[in-house]
């Protein structure tokens, strides 16, 4: 009971079923599986046929039969040397070195032989690239190139499609033309022309698609004892006709483009493939039959897989015996029937699915029950728009399916819905006399309303009144096709998707244009019209719903008075703003608030608020009617939890002097007046008299908490670290030079009444960025230590906005994105290759490509410097440093 263990035992029983297996193809699972290959990674085959040689001549170097220990070098190991001659002295260093196979480079030639040639052409190593010799003692010019020793039996030759392209950064393969022929003389290629050095082609492998990293393998093989031509296409196994290699299709490329040269003519006794990877030659010998001896217990094996193979055939033979005589059992049926399935005329008949008696017809397995319920409609009878896709049949054969098969429910002569007709008929008329009654409403229009007995219809409406009636009549027609909740799986999506639409449209409809919000006639008369009693009639007939309002209506009451109320609040609001403006004009204007960097004279103690309420209260003075009066001043925003304050006196001078609006004592009494304040905040100064200016003392009451000061600082500085989704700008350097050109035109935070105006016009709870942050307004609540930290965020944001100047390019990046990610951005962005580029950030070089940006110090509005190398002229150098 052997079976295959190790990789060695796998490939000799492989090898085996290759030889004497019954079946089409061979599937090397156990074989992959022993290897432990990864089946949804693909691997590049001449990458796996250097693995999978070294692991074989690794394995077997541990057997003790010389033969079988030496097997992979005798087959496969030839030895080349890599001479350099001194020019000086003549002196020849050799160094000697085995190879498994030749890698040519195809770029720029159309012939193998071109290939090999370059392989071993001779170079010149001068100037730097000189060579130390050991006889002269010092640096000298000398030639440099490689001699082949001896070739193996079987010469693999890898042609090297796929190069290193440094426009994209990636690789990209050659599809270029490159001949080959069946013979192939090495004997003008070596070193000892004393030998047999005719090769025979006996396999080519082609890569199949035009990218360098996907793409299909195809194998062509030669039966060394036949001389005949294999396929192998994964499972599809051909026989070439007349003993003859054939590429064919696999020459066409999946993506053909313009650029595409044609194939060169081919003489006889050779080829040309623009796919070739891999070709495999084979020392030409006069001993043409080879005795082939499968060891007795692997044999055993493949009697036993040969029998499963046949059993498996004879099961298949057997199913398809039963399947024909199944057949023949339903078409006797079928022939019988078929005759008798058309209804005459004046004889009863029933209708059933088109599409299960297709079923009936065309297949060999029993149908499933009879299913009608698809063709219902919501009366649960026929529905007239699914008469297409049913079949009238007579009585007789729908007993015969209903007995033999069951299912329904039955639809006999009576089963067409009447009111589904009446109904369809009903909306087939309106859309034809749309078009007249259009022309008759609009004339109908023209004519002036007298007395009371119009009707009011709302202006919208009146405009687009047609496309309404349209829409309205396509979506009842569709409402009417698919009334039967049973006809599909997803029918309850359906409805759900239907609801949200005409939740969505219920703004559209008819006449709704002016209904107040309490049901009743809008007191706005600018929106609606009166139209004659005969109008109102014709537009009835399109929407039977639409709310109606005669002429001697009264319009809703409640409007009235929430009106009244509405203009009495304006007018309160603008007495208000108008007050508020006149009383504390020097918080209105900036220009006449105190400065803390040059405190002013007449007082030793100034007050602060929050500069969000200035803004805040700022809106609602220009614009008393749109916006809500401030009525308290939220300083608890500029506090920490204990009650102490966030700022020291030097950064409310600085970086924070753009979150805080300082005020007189005088206009302090009025605003504690005007507005309820939750938390006082003074800062006091004191000063001895004759004593140094430097020594004057700034006292803030309440106090600096220092722990939640340097909690807040931070909690910034994490930030900065921790962000995603920020915009950094990367600024191109050209001879060290960073050129500054003027800056872009950008919109930035400001006070102005035109920029105001804008706010004012978003939308409700978009006007203000920081608004959703600090629950802003009379509504404001007390704010945690948290929601300080992002208003105070926010605040730092808009001081700090960068100016993008022209030349520089902004990118969104993340904290935890490498540097090797933000260079591959740059590429995209600038067409530099990332070896190609060296960054900086305020002066430090930024070079580990694994490190993050929040690591390196790259902050939300950082500029970096790109500094671009020259591009190297050598392209076949750069892809030997590549490899």
């Amino acid at each position: 009971d052997y079976e295959p263990q190790t990789i060695c035992e796998h490939l000799q029983y492989l090898f085996a079923l290759l030889q004497n297996s019954k079946r089409r193809y061979i599937d090397p699972s156990g074989f992959v599986k022993a290897l432990g290959l990864d089946t949804g990674q693909q691997q590049d085959a001449q990458e796996f046929s250097k693995l999978f040689m070294s692991l074989l001549e690794d394995t077997l170097s541990k057997q003790k039969n010389p033969d079988v220990r030496n097997i992979v070098q005798k087959q496969f190991c030839g030895e080349y040397a890599y001479v350099t001659v001194c020019n000086q002295c003549g002196r020849e260093s050799k160094l000697v070195s085995k190879f498994y196979e030749l890698e040519l480079n195809i770029q720029g030639h159309k012939q193998l032989t071109d290939c090999v040639t370059e392989f071993l052409k001779e170079e010149k190593l001068e100037g730097d690239n000189r060579y130390f010799c050991e006889t002269c003692q010092s640096k000298q010019n000398a030639t440099r190139k490689i001699r082949l020793l001896s070739l193996p039996c079987t010469l693999n030759l890898q042609l090297m499609r796929f190069v290193f392209d440094r426009q994209t950064g990636h690789k990209k393969k050659l599809n270029t033309y490159i001949g080959f022929s069946e013979l192939l003389d090495m004997e003008p290629f070596m070193e000892q022309k004393n030998g047999v050095y005719v090769y025979e082609l006996s396999a080519v492998l082609i890569h199949r698609g035009v990218s360098a990293y996907s793409g299909h393998y195809i194998a062509h093989v030669k039966d060394p004892q036949t001389g005949e031509w294999y396929k192998f296409n994964d499972e599809d196994i051909e026989k070439m006709e007349g003993k003859k290699l054939q590429l064919g299709i696999e020459e066409d490329l999946a993506e053909p483009s313009k650029s595409q040269t044609r194939k060169p003519k081919c003489g006889k006794g050779t080829h040309c493939s623009r796919n070739a990877y891999m070709l495999v030659y084979r020392l030409q010998t006069r001993e043409k039959s080879l005795t082939v001896e499968v060891p007795a217990f692997l044999q055993e094996l493949v009697e036993r897989d040969n029998c499963k193979f046949e059993e498996w055939c004879n099961e298949m033979a057997e199913m398809r015996k039963q399947s024909v005589a199944r057949g023949k059992i339903k078409h006797e049926e079928v022939k019988e029937l078929y005759k008798r399935l058309p209804a005459e005329a004046g004889s009863p008949y029933d209708f059933i699915s088109l599409e299960w008696l297709q079923k009936w017809l065309d297949e060999s397995t029993p149908p499933k029950p009879i299913d009608n319920t698809a063709c219902l409609c919501s009366h649960g009878k026929l529905h007239p728009d699914k008469i297409s896709i049913m079949k009238r049949i007579s009585e007789y054969v729908a007993d015969f399916f209903y007995r033999r098969y069951g299912g329904g429910p039955r639809l006999n002569v009576k089963a067409l819905c009447k009111d589904c007709v009446v109904e369809r008929c009903r909306i087939l008329r309106l859309k034809n006399q749309l078009n007249e009654d259009y022309k008759t409403v609009t004339n109908l229009l023209k004519i002036t309303v007298k007395g009371n007995d119009g009707f009011w219809v709302g202006k919208a409406s009146l405009r687009s009144w047609r496309q309404l009636a349209l829409e309205q009549l396509n979506e009842q027609d569709e409402d009417a096709e698919h009334s039967n909740g049973k006809m599909n799986g997803n029918a309850q999506n359906k409805d759900e998707s239907n609801e949200e639409k005409r939740e969505e449209e219920e703004e559209l409809n008819f006449n709704e244009d002016i209904v107040c919000p309490h049901g009743d006639l809008c007191i706005s008369e600018n929106e609606r019209r009166v139209v004659s009693k005969e109008a109102w009639e014709k537009l009835k007939q399109y929407f039977p719903k639409a709310p109606e309002f005669p002429n001697n209506k009264e319009c809703c009451s409640q409007c009235k008075i929430l009106e009244r109320e509405g203009e009495e609040n304006e007018a309160l609001h603008k007495m208000m703003a108008s007050e508020q403006k006149t009383s504390l004009q020097n918080l209105f204007h900036d220009k006449c608030r105190p400065c803390l960097g040059s405190w002013p004279q007449e007082t030793d103690e100034l007050y602060i608020v929050s500069q969000f309420f200035v803004e805040e209260w700022r809106k609602f003075v220009r614009r008393p009617t749109r916006c809500s009066p401030v009525s308290s001043v939220g300083n608890s925003a500029l506090l920490c939890p204990h009650g102490g304050l966030m700022f020291t006196y030097a950064s409310m001078t600085k970086e924070d002097s753009k979150l805080i609006a300082l005020i007189w004592p005088s206009e302090w009494e009025r605003i504690q007046k005007l507005f309820v304040v939750d938390h006082v905040i003074k800062i006091t100064r004191t000063q001895a008299a004759g004593a140094d200016p430097e020594s004057t003392l700034y006292v803030s009451e309440p106090q600096l908490c220092p722990e939640c000061r340097e909690g807040l600082l931070c909690q910034q500085q994490r930030d900065l670290r921790e962000y995603t989704q920020a915009t950094i700008y990367i600024h191109k350097v050209v001879d060290n030079k960073k050129v500054m050109k003027d800056a872009a035109p950008e919109l930035n935070v400001s006070s102005s009444e035109a920029e105001e105006e804008r706010e004012e016009n978003k939308p409700e709870g978009e006007q203000d960025p920081d608004f959703n942050q600090t629950n802003g307004g009379a509504k404001r609540q007390k704010i945690s230590h948290q929601s300080y930290i992002t208003y105070q965020k926010q605040g730092i944001r808009r001081s700090t906005r960068h100016r993008k100047v022209r030349g520089e390019k902004a990118l969104l990046v993340s904290a935890n994105q490498t540097l090797k990610e933000l260079k591959i951005q740059i590429m995209h962005a600038f067409s530099v290759a990332p070896f190609d580029q060296n960054l900086s950030i305020d002066g430090k070089i930024l070079s580990d490509d694994t490190a993050t940006l929040g690591s390196l110090g790259v902050i939300p509005e950082s500029v970096i410097l790109l500094k671009a190398d020259e591009p190297i002229a050598d392209y076949a150098a750069m892809d030997d440093v590549m490899q």
